[in-house]
């Protein structure tokens, strides 16, 4: 079976973590302020904290942010769960924007829409490795002045015209899961330029310390593990090596999936995809459905996925959010989406056994 994703460890890795368990320093350390200070610079920021996943990012960046009750944040309904329930966490109430049918991020047309008093933040989504339309969400923000967020949890070294992910606005919040562009094993990132804010968010992911066992506020203990951020590093220094390979492989599927009824993704202007899934759109003309075709796949020892079958305004958890149901691009979305495998392992070979399987359904 070829995988739909496969995280791409090494021996720098492994002999990383060797080193770290031989120190005696396993908790956050050296090599997690080592991590952030090369993930800062790597995104064009002043700062980064490092966390113990990409939830704990989108939580601590809000909470630091002063987000809770009583306020509305403004969010994709086509996205990963950890987005919307963020939000809630900090006692507020997400608010669904619906996405641009093309490239799947948030519609600016649908967050003007859905603007008021009671916003206090927009999040954007940079879906599968694709920035979304920095520039007027944020300038919708800054006429309001609240924040604006990034969940770059699946954009690592994207870039939006020129300048990369997670140094494009107010914070940026990345994720390390395994089958990320890059991983940590688990872990996260908030990248920022405001010193105050990185404070802040420092004392959250801390039990509230603002110094040892002087607590100003309530926090989390969301911290990174040396271990942790000793893959990272080695990670980071790979991540444009693994981004080159994603694109070749997604050049190779956009040259060959050539079928009607198969919709490649489309890249906006401006945008260096990187690729985090390679997500495809099985239209009425193909003659299998998106699930029939992703069963026919796997039979043939090709993975797939589904990102996301569930679209966040239709997720049980967030019913009782009036409102919260005109969104019929996600809906479509969440219908006719099909991951491909895109990792960096996956070969020559493989990819043009699966472009073969594709263009050979009956």
């Amino acid at each position: 079976m070829i995988p739909v994703g496969r995280p791409s460890i090494g021996r720098e890795e492994e002999e990383a973590v060797t080193r770290v368990l031989r120190s005696g320093m396993l908790a956050q350390g050296p090599e997690v302020a080592g991590f952030e200070d090369q993930f800062a610079r790597y995104c064009g920021a002043r700062h980064a904290v490092g966390v113990n996943s990409g939830t704990a990012a989108l939580h601590a960046a809000l909470a630091a942010l002063g987000i809770g009750a009583g306020h509305e944040v403004i969010v994709p309904a086509f996205t990963f769960f950890a987005t919307g329930s963020a939000v809630c966490m900090c006692g507020a109430r997400p608010v669904f924007a619906d996405v641009d049918p093309d490239t799947f991020n948030l519609s600016v047309g649908s967050v003007q829409e859905l603007l008021s008093q009671r916003t206090h933040a927009v999040i954007g989504v940079h879906l599968f490795g694709q920035p979304c339309e920095v520039r007027p969400l944020r300038e919708l923000c800054e006429e309001r002045g609240i924040p604006f967020i990034e969940d770059a949890a699946q954009a690592h070294g994207a870039e939006y015209h020129g300048k990369r992910a997670g140094g494009l606005g107010t914070a940026g919040c990345f994720s390390f899961y395994p089958t990320k562009n890059m991983t940590s094993g688990e872990g996260g990132m908030v990248t920022l330029d405001d010193e105050v804010l990185a404070k802040r968010i420092r004392m959250f992911i801390n039990h509230g310390q603002e110094e040892k066992y002087l607590h100003t506020c309530l926090g989390y203990n969301f911290r990174m593990t040396d271990i942790a951020a000793s893959i990272g590093k080695e990670q980071l220094k790979k991540l444009d090596g693994f981004n080159r390979r994603r694109r070749e492989v997604a050049r190779y599927y956009d040259t060959h999936l050539r079928r009607e009824g198969i919709l490649t993704p489309s890249v906006a202007p401006g945008m260096t995809h990187v690729y985090h899934q390679y997500v495809i759109r099985v239209t009425g003309d193909f003659p299998l459905s998106r699930d029939e075709l992703a069963r026919y796949l796997g039979d043939k020892g090709v993975g797939t996925a589904v990102h996301y079958p569930v679209p966040l305004h239709r997720q049980p958890v967030f019913s009782g959010f009036a409102g919260n149901t005109g969104c019929p691009a996600a809906d479509e979305l969440a219908g006719a989406v099909l991951s491909l495998p895109v990792h960096p392992q996956v070969t020559d070979e493989e990819r043009a056994y699966i472009c073969r399987v594709i263009q050979e359904v009956p």
